[in-house]
């Protein structure tokens, strides 16, 4: 059987990240450049973990877009959708890496390529031949990025695809945080499958995201899956039928960039592979471990893109763990 088609939609940028972690930006002496960009790493992990990928995003035609679309190739991933702007750079984000390995961020797109991307780029196309059409909610801040996200997100499910939302909230981008809010939730109703980080539950319900009921009122009558990744901790799960946890993997953690998706990636695998695995709580919970010992590992390096992880190593991870 041919292997299914996952594409992501969104934004690709440099990362400028402190040579040493645990300085505040000015403090810093020296930045290593990394690719970034939570959809462009979504379509790196699918295809270093054995799965087939695109990515739909439009670059500055200047030496970064071109970096960073020379990597898209070099990771296997179907370039076919991506398109570069003559008047626009690049997009720019400095991120400090506290003592613990989070983050913060500050971005410049003033505006930047991405948020340039007209309906009339898309290829739908590559849409339209994909089984799992995954996308974030920075490409909603904006138009005429927002209008082609809502054709792209119609495209999709007008072609039968599955439609995967992980909103990966950055405040900073957002004109403040009830726009963000707004924003997220405006496109919240059709996605079938949905990620988000315990934060993210908090803020969308400024409840206690540990609790089961505040977590359940952002089920909607199409969603088949809710994900809520609580960090090292693991993972919860929500579907029509069933709820339930998977335990995390607890490893040295050095830099928490691009873990949350590099989960997705892996668990856009297994679901690809098996689109039963939404409806089978056994099949659900191995691929959500699997997806789980990936984020993991990809916290033992620093960079999204370097750190992702191989099917090997994510096993060893979870044989060398196995209680």
């Amino acid at each position: 059987m041919a292997t299914p088609l996952i594409v992501s939609f969104g934004e690709m940028l440099i990362d400028f990240v402190p040579d040493t972690s645990g300085v505040s930006l000015a403090e810093s002496t020296g930045f290593l450049k990394a690719p970034g960009g939570a959809p462009a790493n979504v379509a790196c992990a699918i295809s270093k973990l054995g799965g087939k990928s695109g990515f739909i995003g439009k670059f500055g035609d200047d030496e970064f877009g071109h970096m960073l679309v020379n990597i898209l190739k070099k990771n296997g991933v179907n370039i076919e959708g991506v398109c570069f702007d003559t008047h626009a750079r690049t997009a720019l984000a400095f991120v400090t890496l506290k003592k613990n390995g989070e983050r913060e961020f500050m971005f410049y797109r003033n505006p930047s390529a991405d948020m340039l991307l007209k309906e009339s780029e898309l290829n739908k196309d590559l849409i339209k031949k994909a089984k799992i059409f995954h996308y974030g909610s920075i490409s909603l801040i904006s138009e005429p990025c927002r209008a082609a996200h809502m054709a792209a997100m119609k495209t999709a499910k007008d072609a039968g695809v599955l439609l995967s939302y992980d909103p990966n909230v950055r405040l900073p981008l957002w004109p403040s945080t009830e726009a963000a809010i707004e924003g997220i939730k405006s496109i919240w109703n059709e996605a079938d499958i949905i990620k988000v980080s315990d934060d993210e539950v908090t803020l969308l319900t400024r409840g206690d995201a540990e609790k089961d009921e505040v977590v359940l009122s952002l089920m909607h009558e199409k969603l088949k899956l809710l994900i809520v990744t609580d960090g090292e901790k693991g993972c919860r799960y929500y579907t029509k039928k069933f709820k339930g946890r998977v335990p995390g993997y607890s490893v040295k953690t050095v830099d928490t960039t691009g873990a949350g998706d590099c989960f997705v990636g892996a668990f856009l695998v297994s679901l690809g592979k098996d689109g039963s695995i939404i409806d089978d709580e056994g099949k659900l919970k191995e691929a959500l471990a699997f997806a789980n010992a990936c984020g993991a590992v990809c916290t033992t390096q620093k960079g999204a893109i370097p750190a992702l992880p191989t099917p090997s190593d994510a096993q060893q991870l979870m044989k060398s763990k196995s209680k």
